[in-house]
């Protein structure tokens, strides 16, 4: 048997902070996504562009986040979510493995809150496996009818008998997505709570992986104030044998 190493990680933007004190995170979190030493990364709240932040800040990099944060040797998936005034900005997935195929889905439950899920296929030693990264909506009533869309897309897109890893933001910090997803083969193994939000005194876990088709062995999430400075969240972590 092998080990798949699955991270999800919101990572604000790359920036924390607000007004004149607020700060470029962005260099930090390239170093830390290596430290995950994941096969697979899942991140929300990633920019493509940013007009303002290019202005305001000297070494915003010159290319899309999830360009900028690719380990050496991985692949980089991104789709926009979110069309601001000033940019755009969604989910991305990095990836040790092959991609065969991403597609992307507008979840958006009202004009309010613009989301999507990014579906991924990898070949992973030679098995297929799915990954969808998602970032759900504040409202509870709007996640239940996310998951719902999630459940028709899995239907459609996914084969029953693929491996299957839905990672990200699911901001259900009273777990009431588990059943629903359970619904679906999908099973969070998480035993115990591992809060992820605020990073600098967790508190909720707001950040989960669920998978089909693959046997958990262990959760965890890094912990110190170098994690709890780069973004609002903590990064999950969660491994797989296959």
């Amino acid at each position: 048997m092998k080990t798949l190493r699955v991270a999800t990680y919101n990572i604000h933007k790359g920036v924390q902070g607000l007004g004149p004190i607020r700060r470029l995170e962005i260099h930090n979190l390239g170093h830390a996504i290596e430290q995950l030493d994941a096969d697979i990364v899942c991140l929300q709240e990633v920019r493509k562009e940013h007009r303002l932040g290019r202005q305001y800040f000297k070494r915003w990099p010159d290319m899309p986040q999830a360009e900028f944060l690719r380990p050496e040797g991985f692949v980089a998936v991104y789709r926009t979510n979110a069309f601001t005034r000033h940019g755009e900005h969604g989910n991305a997935l990095l990836t040790r493995w092959p991609v065969v195929g991403h597609q992307h889905e507008d979840i958006s439950d009202h004009q309010l809150e613009q989301r999507g899920l990014l579906h991924v296929e990898l070949a992973v030693d030679g098995h297929k496996v799915h990954v969808i990264v998602v970032h759900l909506g504040l409202l509870a009533g709007s996640r239940l009818r996310q998951i719902r869309r999630l459940f028709g897309f899995v239907q459609r897109e996914v084969p029953a008998d693929a491996p299957l890893v839905v990672g990200g933001d699911f901001n259900d910090w009273a777990r009431r997505l588990d059943r629903p997803l359970a619904q679906m083969g999908l099973r969070c193994h998480h035993g115990l709570p591992t809060p992820t939000f605020p990073s600098r005194m967790p508190m909720v876990q707001l950040d989960r992986i669920y998978a089909r088709g693959l046997q958990p062995l262990n959760t965890h999430t890094p912990q110190g104030a170098v994690w709890a400075r780069m973004s609002d969240h903590l990064p999950l972590i969660a491994e797989f044998a296959f």
